[in-house]
């Protein structure tokens, strides 16, 4: 496993597609500031993944916000099914409980195969949620409540966001994840 590649892979996609597409109007500031830690893991099961997300979770909950706002956990080589990573998820939830961190720090996910429940496997609005690799995305709940003053507008992101991917449509949102155009 090449974890720069992984890394550069990831950016691509943050930059292309997170930021490009706007699929998360909060992207940009952290992107630019250079606040993400990127975090390729070489865990190929469960118990490694979660040996590795405690050890980020307790890092980021320690580290001062002005040097790392949120954190990627990437991890290529475990989970990559991704039944396998959405149970995953529940320990995940529960290993921010068993930290103290419930509150502090919240979890998005993200896999190359998501699919939301009640969808087709092809269906374009899974992609809002694809990345190149799995991964967890660490999120400190006070960054999030900091941007989140209209219910409104956050309510409505994930509509917008399944609009614009239906609009582009899927051939071209696939690839984009891949990378083969911009």
């Amino acid at each position: 496993m090449n974890e720069s590649a992984v890394i550069a892979e990831t950016r691509r996609w943050i930059e292309l597609m997170v930021i490009g597409l706007n699929l998360c109007p909060f992207a940009r500031r952290v992107f630019a500031g250079e606040l993400i830690r990127y975090v390729v893991t070489p865990a190929t099961d469960a118990d490694g993944l979660r040996a590795a997300l405690t050890e980020e979770l307790v890092l980021l909950a320690n580290a001062p916000p002005e040097r790392i706002e949120t954190t990627l956990l990437i991890h290529p080589l475990a989970l990559a099914d991704f039944l396998d990573y959405n149970d995953f998820l529940a320990d995940a939830d529960q290993l921010i409980d068993d930290l103290g961190y419930r509150g502090v720090i919240q979890i998005a996910s993200f896999h190359p195969q998501y699919r939301f429940g009640g969808t087709k496997p092809d269906a374009v609005e899974n992609y809002t949620n694809r990345s190149p690799h799995p991964m967890l995305h660490l999120l400190r709940e006070e960054s999030v409540a900091a941007v989140n003053h209209d219910e409104e507008v956050m309510a409505g992101i994930p509509e917008r966001n399944i609009a614009t991917l239906k609009a582009l449509g899927l051939k071209r949102v696939q690839e984009m994840l891949k990378g083969e155009i911009s």
